[in-house]
């Protein structure tokens, strides 16, 4: 495993871990009939969460190769494994197509 794949796991892990407690911060920073200054602090709060934590830091990656472009979102791999395995065989209902 090539160390992007294991930033990108531990990044997937923070995310999982403070996406509960960041969805709250910005809910309640978002409300307008609240006082500004409980927006604030909230905004604050959240802001103080670790970078990594944040899902738009989150880099989609083949979890075979690593490789970071064209990638999968229903298979989580690279266009490159996915036509291999769909050659192999290996992912089913996908055949490669011939006419």
């Amino acid at each position: 495993m090539s160390n992007q794949m294991k930033r990108d796991h531990r990044c997937r892990l923070l995310v999982a871990k403070y996406e509960l407690e960041r969805m709250q911060w910005k809910a309640i920073s978002r409300q307008k009939n609240l006082p500004n200054e409980i927006r604030y602090e909230s905004f604050f709060k959240s802001s103080k969460l670790p970078r990594n934590s944040s899902r738009t830091r989150v880099r989609n990656r083949c979890i075979f190769t690593g490789r970071p472009r064209s990638v999968s979102k229903l298979f989580r791999v690279s266009r490159l494994v996915s036509r291999e395995l769909a050659s192999k065989g290996s992912l089913l209902g996908i055949n490669k197509s011939c006419w």
